[in-house]
């Protein structure tokens, strides 16, 4: 009989989190592995995804931050269903998938951390730190993830790093180039230096955007394309006003899919504060576009060096400027770099492989239960 694994998420947005989940959960043997999914407060462009691959999902509906009822219908939910195995994904659900849990007699939880969550302050990792006696294992993306983790006394003997998959991207569009500038209104030697994230702090979009205010004292044709939504945007639209770039800096808003984009961008930039294992990051190398990442832990597992990309210090905005120059006035050496990142992107990270370690770690925590 398969083992019956319940996936409790916030929500299915198009998010990286989010994203992994779906394939993981579509992607476990189903002979082996009955997989649904709970998304705690709302659904998303991946619920469609993951029904199309058989995976039921319940979206409960949770509307505060400690909201009981939704609480008591997680609970409900593992009570009447009785999974083996429930894994968590982000901290909301890490909390109310533990505790649920626990009260449902599920035999085996464990818990997904996906990112250095600067933004925890002392009681989060308290909360942590309470909840790890209900945690049979925490799965993460990154080395970085586990020794931020363990700084804070997190997780010291239970955590297991399963780098996050990457799979096949949308056709190869010939014309992306061309329709892309035209769409925006550019010239067609425009130069396009894209950047896919949730218009939120810990991206640093704001240095971006002042980067794009250095370059303007050099370059005239170097515009910055920002894909992805959130309550940054305003603020961020604003900021671009100030600084008098507000012609070179277009907001997208959500894309259902960024691969035209990426194959039309001459620069991928990335220059969060904190990262787990950047989708997004993986989908530019993918297209071998040339990439600039801050220098923190989950960008170095994709661009560990100068050999595959170009890091520059969190915050460091003249940094983040001169490794764009860099990268735009020797083109050849940019791209060299792009096809070593993507060369090694396909040999080290890959969805099957992300799957199958899953599926062993679970087999393993099954059976050492039983």
């Amino acid at each position: 009989m398969a083992a019956k694994i319940t996936m409790i998420i916030p929500t299915l947005v198009q998010g990286g989190a989010e994203k992994q989940m779906s394939l993981l959960a579509a992607g476990l043997p189903k002979t082996e592995f009955d997989v649904r999914v709970i998304a705690l407060t709302a659904g998303g462009p991946w619920e469609k995804y993951l029904l199309d691959h058989q995976v039921p999902v319940r979206v409960i509906g949770k509307r505060f931050k400690f909201d009981p009822f939704s609480f008591y219908s997680l609970y409900r939910e593992l009570k009447q269903e009785k999974p083996d195995l429930i894994h968590t994904w982000i901290f909301a659900a890490n909390s109310y998938g533990r505790v649920a849990g626990r009260l449902a007699g599920v035999p085996v939880r464990v818990v997904g951390e996906r990112c250095v969550d600067l933004w925890k302050n002392e009681f989060h990792f308290w909360l942590d730190r309470f909840l790890e006696r209900w945690t049979d294992a925490i799965v993460t993306n990154s080395q970085g993830v586990v020794d931020f983790y363990q700084q804070h006394r997190i997780g010291l003997n239970k955590f297991h790093v399963i780098p996050n998959g990457s799979w096949p991207q949308g056709v190869a569009d010939p014309h992306a180039r061309q329709n892309w500038r035209e769409r925006l209104k550019l010239p067609q030697d425009a130069v396009i230096a894209t950047s896919l994230a949730r218009l939120w702090p810990q991206k640093k979009l704001k240095d971006l955007i002042w980067a794009i205010d250095l370059l303007n004292c050099k370059y005239q044709h170097v515009h910055l394309v920002i894909a992805g939504d959130g309550p940054e945007r305003q603020r961020l639209q604003q900021f671009a006003c100030e600084a008098k770039v507000a012609d070179r800096v277009h907001f997208l808003g959500h894309l259902s899919s960024a691969d035209s984009l990426l194959q039309a961008s001459d620069l991928f930039c990335l220059v969060s504060e904190y990262e787990g294992q950047s989708n997004s990051l993986m989908e530019a190398i993918h297209w071998r576009i040339p990439a600039v990442v801050s220098d923190i832990a989950g960008n170095r597992d994709l661009i560990p060096d100068v050999e595959h990309g170009y890091l520059c210090p969190v915050g460091d905005r003249i940094a983040i400027a001169k490794q764009m120059v860099a990268a735009l006035e020797s083109p050849e050496e940019a791209r060299s770099r792009a096809v070593r990142a993507a060369e090694r992107l396909g040999e080290t990270f890959g969805s099957k492989r992300m799957i199958d370690d899953y599926a062993v770690l679970y087999r393993r925590l099954l059976e050492q239960r039983d």
